[in-house]
């Protein structure tokens, strides 16, 4: 019997191991946002294209990553969308154990513009009713593969340009791809400095699907 339970932990172990890398964490983050092809998920976790397929190729042999061809490009995808949601609960479990990491994120959160201790069903109720403009700041083609309800895409990268469309009378609830993205915090800064009432949200996408919460799709 011992060479069958060790066989079954080692398979389950299989799922710890492709997960033990940093870098193949923030590929699964990435990847939560829809699919990408291998150039721009290495251009968007810093790496090169090499060691990128090569993360890739260790998430796909955990089957949590399936791939598509398209002519010369690959593109990858999560397996499942329970993918994300273990993604976000190992995260959150990392959160609520290591002090190391609540320490770091305390550095990074401006907690005056945070809405984490906010009721989700709340600011969706007052963004279906027009009370608080939600605003993606993450890439157009994110938003299109899915979005929270009632949200309005404008990327970081074009906040600056487009603050007219915005009304300043309206609460502005700002998100990205999640707790460790910091788009949302520079949209937020961005806002507040030309006269915005902005706010944090650290929810992206994964964690509003986690959460049971309904998520939009199409441009």
């Amino acid at each position: 019997m011992r060479p069958v339970k060790d066989h079954l932990y080692a398979q389950v172990a299989r799922i710890g191991k492709a997960l033990s890398s940093p870098k193949r964490l923030e590929l699964i983050e990435l990847l939560c946002q829809g699919e990408k092809p291998v150039e721009l998920l290495a251009e968007q976790a810093d790496l090169s294209v090499k060691l990128a397929s090569a993360h890739l190729k260790e998430l796909r042999l955990a089957r949590l990553v399936d791939t598509r061809k398209e002519g010369k490009y690959v593109h990858y995808r999560l397996a499942a969308p329970s993918v994300a949601n273990l993604w976000v609960a190992l995260r959150g479990e990392a959160e609520e154990r290591l002090v190391e990491l609540q320490v770091a994120l305390a550095g990074l959160v401006r907690h005056e513009a945070d809405l984490q201790g906010m009721d989700r069903k709340t600011i969706l109720k007052a963004a279906r009713q027009g009370e608080v403009l939600m605003l993606d700041v993450r890439p157009a083609d994110e938003f299109a593969v899915a979005h929270l309800p009632h949200a309005r895409s404008m990327p970081l990268a074009e906040l600056k340009k487009r603050l007219g469309e915005l009304p300043k009378d309206l609460p502005v609830v700002a998100y990205c791809r999640g707790p460790f993205c910091l788009f949302a915090q520079d949209a937020v800064a961005l806002l507040r400095r030309h006269g915005y009432q902005a706010h944090h949200l650290s929810d992206g996408v994964a964690e509003w699907r986690a959460r049971g919460l309904p998520v939009a799709t199409g441009a």
